[in-house]
């Protein structure tokens, strides 16, 4: 029992101090060619999100346009409930 606790505390000091230890390393310094690409790849990335989320609102769109109109061949009237864009 007492060695189990001793083996614990022993693993918890070690991978305290490996996160210490690993927190101090510094940063390496990026050269311009390195932030160029960078600005591209988030560039592109948020280029491809904004594809994506086009994409998902007209998906929504059209599933919106079939429920609609299956409500409307049962005879319910379907107000959609209007949504207001986020402020940027």
């Amino acid at each position: 029992m007492k060695t189990a606790k001793l083996f614990v505390a022993a693993a918890l000091t070690l991978s305290l101090s490996a996160g210490v230890a690993r927190a101090k390393i510094p940063v390496a310094p990026i050269d311009d060619a390195a932030k160029a690409k960078a600005e591209e790849t988030k560039a592109k990335a948020a280029e491809a999100a904004k594809k994506d989320a086009e994409l998902l609102a007209k998906a929504q769109d059209r599933v919106a346009a079939k429920y609609i109109q299956a409500k409307k061949a049962k005879g319910v009237v379907v107000k959609p409930t209007p949504v207001v864009a986020p402020a940027k």
